[in-house]
């Protein structure tokens, strides 16, 4: 490519820094975009992401929807949330591997470089919210196995599972997760069958009803809502999918992170957890599911418990550090190693604990999935209607966009009526549709800001990229970090210094 004699020369090479190398296998590219060189094999990212298909909170969840509209109607709202993640997800995923950005990054774009801060922060209080529930469930199967003072068990917990997510996707967690998968898929078969042996089959179980009727809305309606309340899975996606291949994209958006995972993931889990409560008649709670597995199994029960619980805290405690990463880095300017911020998750996660978490956590969950659900609304906008500003790539660069845009008040907004409507009572049924609400308005508004609105995209002076025969091959070097990335995220200073975009965040 032609070059200004004027401009400093780029740096340019096309093998990777052996020190970005380096930093990957525990940073991940955290703050940066993920190189090809980078990606992960089919079922090294499939394992990787497997961890989410063995939560206790996916048969809990099917349990409080059976109680709450009874089995029939569980079965269908889950069906119909089936097919929506595997649609949104099928598109997240291939555009997730396509571009290489995180959450953090793709909202840069959404909502300008400022206004783009609050979605990882968000993202991290929710897997921490998660990674409490999850490590809550094996805390009180410890304890009610062996006994003991639960704050302490709440405190092992925490402190073994942190060291499991120092390693990233395609360097550990994608094997540790999957020597484990066989495990957990064994101690569900084994708890079915053990279940039904002591207690007998439970004839009534798929059309047990609802244990106290409420009109309001439709049963099934009302269970698809409840699985809309963990909408986070489709952010999950966008930072586990970036690491997929080109080639593999259709392999991934259907089976990894498409219709079949969630198949399994809420059919199997959510039937299974419906079969073995209604085998020992125990009522759907946070640990209902716990006493099931010990009374069916005893000791074995516990370690299936550890089992599922440790895989799913890996990709809670993954996401919770990456996006603390992010917003520190974005916010507060702060620049700490991934492996610090797993800490800091970690004692977030433990003084969240010691608090009676499970009494607020579904609310914390509910305010924080209207966010989450605004997000994915605009994600899917923008992916349809500008998905692309050049090559291929919506415009992520510090440098480039506007500090906040108009879609950040459309999120804001649309998220705001939404707790609004969460929080009312004059209206249930109001209060119940908030979720579904809270997407349209979030669609509609955000079509708005895209229509309306000034273009966030600022034409600015020389591009990095213009002057390098293929974007994605070449590594160029950050005259502020020093370290080479590829040149997909480089830019130029107003002073014409080459810059990487984590760089160029902090330049602002």
């Amino acid at each position: 490519m032609p070059t200004d004699p004027d401009r400093p020369a780029l740096e340019v090479s096309f093998t990777d820094d052996p020190r970005v190398v380096k930093e990957a296998t525990t940073e991940d590219y955290s703050t940066h975009v993920v190189p090809l060189s980078w990606r992960s094999g089919r079922w090294s990212l499939a394992m990787a992401w497997g961890a989410l298909f063995s939560a206790m909170f996916w048969l809990y969840i099917a349990v409080a929807s059976a109680d709450a509209v009874g089995t029939p109607a569980t079965i269908v709202g889950m069906a119909l949330s089936m097919v929506t993640y595997g649609v949104v997800n099928f598109v997240l995923s291939r555009y997730a591997a396509r571009t290489g950005l995180t959450v953090a990054l793709l909202s840069r774009r959404l909502f300008g470089v400022l206004g783009s801060a609050l979605a990882p922060l968000i993202f991290a209080a929710t897997a921490v919210y998660y990674g409490v529930f999850e490590g809550s469930i094996i805390a009180v199967a410890l304890q009610r196995y062996f006994g003991g003072e639960i704050k302490l068990w709440y405190l092992a917990v925490v402190l073994y599972a942190l060291p499991l997510v120092i390693g990233g996707v395609r360097v550990w967690l994608d094997k540790f997760n999957g020597v484990l998968l066989p495990l957990y898929v064994a101690g569900l078969l084994a708890v079915v069958i053990t279940a039904t042996v002591k207690q007998g089959y439970p004839n009534d179980w798929l059309g047990s009803a609802p244990a106290a009727a409420d009109g309001t809305l439709p049963g099934w309606l009302t269970s698809y809502l409840i699985y809309m309340g963990v909408w986070i899975m489709m952010m999950y996606t966008v930072d586990y999918a970036r690491f997929g291949r080109a080639a593999d994209q259709g392999f991934h958006s259907t089976v990894t992170f498409g219709w079949v995972f969630y198949l399994c993931t809420f059919a199997v889990n959510g039937l299974i957890g419906i079969y073995l409560l209604r085998a020992w008649d125990i009522a759907g709670s946070e640990t209902g599911v716990v006493d099931a597995f010990i009374r069916t199994l005893g000791f074995a029960g516990v370690l299936v418990i550890i089992v599922s619980q440790t895989r799913i805290n890996t990709a809670n405690y993954y996401l919770a550090s990456t996006n603390l990463e992010a917003f520190a880095a974005r916010v507060l300017r702060v620049r700490l190693p991934r492996v610090a911020w797993v800490a800091v998750a970690g004692v977030i996660a433990y003084l969240l604990m010691l608090t009676d978490v499970l009494g607020y956590l579904l609310r914390a969950l509910a305010w924080q999935g209207v966010f989450v659900t605004a997000w994915v609304a605009i994600a899917l906008v923008h992916i349809a209607l500008r998905g692309a500003d050049r090559d291929g790539l919506p415009e992520f660069r510090p440098l480039r966009l506007a500090p906040v845009t108009a879609g950040a008040g459309a999120w804001v907004v649309a998220s705001a009526i939404g707790i609004t409507l969460t929080e009312q009572t004059a209206h249930t049924a109001l209060a119940r549709l908030a979720p579904l609400i809270t997407v349209v308005l979030a669609a509609g508004l955000y079509w708005l800001a895209l229509r309306f609105g000034p273009d966030p995209v600022r034409a600015t002076g020389s591009d990095p990229r213009d002057e390098v025969e293929d974007i994605w091959e070449a590594r160029v070097r950050c005259r502020t970090c020093e370290r080479s990335y590829i040149a997909v995220e480089m830019d130029r200073t107003a002073t014409d210094e080459v810059v990487c975009s984590a760089c160029a965040a902090d330049s602002r």
